[in-house]
């Protein structure tokens, strides 16, 4: 659905998108992740025809971005980042406003607004001015508008910035909805957004990718570290000679002591879960195990590292 390959752009000596390449496939929801000034809006803006690239390929539903830009145009829903709505028009007039630049009329055009109205959540303020919605009211509309055409791609430019923690929960709920039936290509700097809502991330940084995988695969990028954390009773001698032959633990450290009661981190080989086997060796020594739970790494956790060159 979206093919990028080379793809680059610069502003005088500033090089905001950097050589980078990377294809979405039909029914990907696809986070495009990084830190403020990364490259993500320019991206976003050569994707959608508003920006050229200096250099690179990209094409869209098939269509070349360059020298098919209707077409592309045709085929992708945008929401940019700022939100563009006319304030003075009630939301049903800017629905027929946004449906007649596309060339709808009649009963095709009232049958797309209703749509619209019904997907995005926006019966209770039709008729109301732009101006009186709250932020997460407005996000709603700018997403009505960029489907109203039923785009097969929808690429949203930071969808939940500015919104109250409701508001993000709502917004998000709707991006998943919608993304069991199109392609969505999402940019955001914020990470746990890309954990709720999709199944495949791109990291850039500096204009570069520095990853592109499923959440599990980048999750994995965090330097190798595969932590279980335990808190284990028995003898002190016995509990480490048993952790050092743990089939698949590297190393162990001791974190804590109280009242007879250690605590551990067992780094284990990548990917390895070593729980059922801890387990067992409690039980088969006689130890009381109180707590056991393998440390999960989290989408910040491996972001940060990539975007600071810790990895």
């Amino acid at each position: 659905m979206i093919e990028v390959e080379g793809l680059t752009k610069k502003f005088g000596n500033i090089t905001a998108v950097d050589n980078i390449s990377f294809k979405v496939e039909k029914g990907e929801v696809v986070g495009f992740l990084g830190p403020n000034g990364a490259g993500k809006t320019t991206t976003m803006r050569i994707l959608t025809c508003f920006l050229p690239a200096d250099s690179g390929k990209c094409r869209i539903a098939g269509y070349d971005i360059v020298n098919q830009s209707v077409e592309v145009r045709k085929a992708l829903g945008y929401l940019p980042e700022n939100t563009p709505l006319y304030q003075d028009m009630s939301v049903e007039g800017f629905l027929k406003y946004v449906a007649e630049i596309r060339g709808f009329k009649g009963a095709e055009q009232k049958n797309r607004i209703e749509k619209m109205i019904d997907i995005c959540g926006l019966e209770n303020v039709v008729k109301m001015d732009i101006s009186e919605l709250s932020k997460g009211y407005r996000q709603r509309v700018g997403l009505a508008q960029a489907m109203i055409h039923d785009p097969q791609i929808l690429i949203l430019d930071e969808p939940t910035s500015g919104l109250d923690p409701n508001q993000i929960i709502e917004i998000r709920s709707l991006i998943k909805n919608i993304g069991k039936e199109k392609t969505i290509i999402l940019s955001t700097h914020i990470l746990s957004e890309a954990e709720a809502t999709c199944g495949r991330v791109i990291i850039i940084d500096r204009g570069k990718l520095i990853a592109d995988g499923s959440l599990d695969k980048v999750r994995a990028l965090s330097a190798g570290e595969n932590i279980h954390r335990i808190k284990i009773r028995g003898d002190r001698a016995e509990i480490e000679n048993q952790l050092k032959s743990l089939p698949g633990a590297k190393e162990f450290k001791l974190t804590a002591e109280e009242n007879g009661l250690f605590s551990y981190e067992i780094y284990a080989e990548q990917d390895m879960d070593l729980g059922e086997e801890i387990f067992r060796t409690a039980v088969r020594n006689n130890f009381v195990l109180s707590e056991l739970y393998r440390e999960r790494r989290t989408l910040e956790d491996v972001f940060t590292k990539l975007t600071r060159g810790e990895a």
